[in-house]
């Protein structure tokens, strides 16, 4: 109803056409509601929220119900009325310097009311501050929120991101591996066993070259350390933070596939408890790893790093049980004890915590 009457406000503000048209108390009464209405206009209308104090359906001289192209034709007719450059005066005078600073802000308050008008969400949010002026912090809320909202999707940002990691982290992990090859390669049990591979494969009984042919020592010796980097890789396999890296471990595939991941999670629990809580199975010796890597919080790339000596000792002793892993926890805690005091490097650092610790001041260079 308030939308259909404020065309009317402006239409019939003269008391006396009112009076002529309708009988008195019927005009008065009219007369008395376009007053409420526009306070209540008056009342919405807020400095620094879209078109200030004036109604930007009046800025461009429109009516609320004005469709798109109404609203882009009156605004292309009032840009042309009072753009800035029609407005220069080429002899510089004083009021016509005036008029232009006064048609420059109208210009901008135009170019304002356009704005608010042509999107539909905005136009949206405008309207419903007018017809609720009561609502003062959810209309600055909107308006801002709108304002600074970011131009760019956040889904491309996201992406972009997440690609970009991905990437980064890929190229780190196999900088990890190639460190572990090269120093796997400088150790002389696996340097010695590689060599022998590589020998036994005829990797490096090549004949003498001659010739043009030939290359010099240090082409050849760079040659052969690639030969044994090549065989390390293919015969050792490693584990953990070193370990060759996969595709499908980097984190765009891991949020690709978390809904694989989270299935056959939920599937895999509900099989344990149906298997081991419900119909009372025992444990085979991945059960049993698994109940020890978790007592142990270790994830299951570092446990894989243990030698199966290790694993096959943890069975021994049962470990899955959680009496025997709290007694072989206290062992090792006091079998960690007797070697911090029976090292002399434990030694010097207690003997330098009690004598100098790391909060006081000394000349000592070491």
């Amino acid at each position: 109803m308030q939308n259909r009457l404020v065309p009317f406000i402006f239409l019939y503000t003269d008391q006396k056409l009112l009076s002529n048209s309708y009988p008195a108390h019927i005009s008065h009464s009219l007369v008395m509601y376009t007053c409420a209405l526009t306070k209540q206009v008056q009342q919405a209308l807020v400095e620094g929220l879209y078109c200030g104090k004036r109604v930007c359906y009046d800025v461009l001289g429109v009516s609320r119900d004005a469709s798109k192209a109404e609203i882009a034709r009156a605004y292309r007719q009032l840009a042309l009325r009072y753009h800035p450059d029609r407005q220069r005066d080429p002899e510089g005078r004083a009021a016509a310097a005036a008029a232009a600073e006064g048609a420059q802000e109208q210009f901008l308050l135009i170019a304002t009311a356009y704005e608010t008008l042509k999107d539909e969400e905005t136009r949206k949010d405008y309207d419903y501050m007018l017809d609720h002026p009561e609502e003062y912090y959810s209309h600055y809320y909107h308006y801002y929120s709108r304002r600074l909202a970011p131009k760019v999707d956040v889904r491309l940002v996201i992406l972009v991101t997440v690609c970009a990691i991905s990437i980064f982290q890929f190229f780190s992990w196999w900088s990890s591996y190639n460190e572990a090859i090269n120093y796997l390669a400088t150790v002389p049990k696996y340097r010695i066993q590689a060599t022998e591979i590589a020998r036994q494969q005829g990797l490096l009984n090549r004949a003498k070259e001659r010739g043009k042919n030939r290359r010099s020592k240090e082409e050849m010796r760079k040659e052969e350390e690639d030969i044994i980097k090549s065989v390390i890789k293919n015969k050792i396999d490693i584990k953990g933070g070193y370990q060759k890296p996969q595709v499908y471990d980097i984190l765009f595939f891991q949020i690709i596939l978390a809904p694989f991941y989270l299935c056959k999670y939920v599937a895999w629990y509900c099989w344990w408890i149906y298997t081991f809580n419900i119909k009372r199975q025992e444990y085979g010796e991945e059960e049993k790893l698994y109940i020890i890597r978790r007592y142990m919080k270790m994830s299951q790339s570092q446990f894989d790093t243990l030698e199966d000596q290790q694993k096959e000792t943890f069975l021994e002793r049962q470990l899955w049980i959680r009496e025997n892993y709290e007694l072989y926890k206290q062992e090792q805690e006091e079998e960690l004890k007797k070697k911090k005091a029976t090292d002399p490097r434990w030694k010097r650092y207690r003997r330098w915590m009690r004598n100098e610790g790391p909060g006081r001041l000394t000349f000592i260079d070491d």
